[in-house]
């Protein structure tokens, strides 16, 4: 299986929204084998035939993709075309035809449709952008740009690292409230929860909870299906979660 389908956009005609495993490419080794991401060292025509994979799988084209090198910060990223852009964490459009996604391998993708304006967003979301409110910061550029409004939005938290298995010391824990995170095994650590801690800024901004799905898997605790750069030190590929409107 390349990929699994949010069931959150299933009863929308014409979005494709996707996040894809570890299965079905050409990688090797350590990158085994869909690995989707350009700034690995893993060889890059091997890349660009997982991508094409993947993308033919969805019924669509790597070259509908806007994507961006991300910093872990909260700067959105208004795309009206597609192409490789760096320092946005978020990408919002309203283009049809045009696909956005971010790169994951622990943080949290988080992809939300606008289901009246017929606006989409990739959001990624490491403990920094998740301090920084990275997912509300997208929201609010929807707001503006494309009037969006709570009720209209569908939201998938996709899968991250979990939090049992996501320690993490004082320095970073103290930006998080005491119901994303709890004590961990050592002192001074803590064990936090990043799909939480993303759920509340959905919910902040008032999109009901019956309209947020959130995996049920981790890139930590299911390694064999997804890549975890913080379980395989470092030195791993990359999953893509995509959404967009069909042309």
């Amino acid at each position: 299986m390349l990929f699994r389908s949010p069931s959150i956009f299933d009863r929308f005609e014409g979005l494709a929204a996707a996040e894809s495993t570890r299965h079905g490419g050409v990688s090797t080794a350590p990158y085994a084998t869909l690995n989707l991401g350009i700034n690995t060292g893993d060889e890059q025509a091997q890349v660009a035939e997982n991508r094409r994979r993947f993308f033919h799988a969805l019924g669509l084209s790597d070259s509908q993709l806007a994507f961006s090198y991300q910093v872990h910060d909260d700067k959105v990223l208004l795309a009206e075309k597609p192409g490789r852009h760096e320092g946005y964490d978020a990408i919002i459009t309203r283009r049809k035809g045009l696909v956005v996604g971010v790169t994951i391998a622990d943080c949290t993708p988080i992809l939300i449709y606008d289901a009246l304006n017929h606006a989409v967003a990739a959001i990624h979301a490491g403990w920094k952008g998740t301090a920084k409110q990275v997912v509300a910061a997208a929201l609010h550029a929807m707001a503006r740009h494309f009037g969006t409004k709570a009720d209209d939005c569908y939201a998938y938290i996709g899968t991250c690292i979990d939090g049992h298995n996501y320690e993490v010391d004082e320095k970073v824990a103290r930006f998080f409230t005491a119901e994303h995170k709890w004590a961990g095994r050592a002192p001074g650590k803590w064990q936090l929860d990043l799909k939480s801690a993303n759920k509340a800024q959905l919910l902040a901004f008032g999109i009901p909870e019956g309209q947020i799905e959130v995996s049920p898997y981790s890139t930590f605790a299911d390694n064999e299906h997804y890549f975890s750069h913080r379980r395989e030190e470092g030195t791993t590929g990359r999953l893509l979660a995509v959404i967009g409107l069909r042309a």
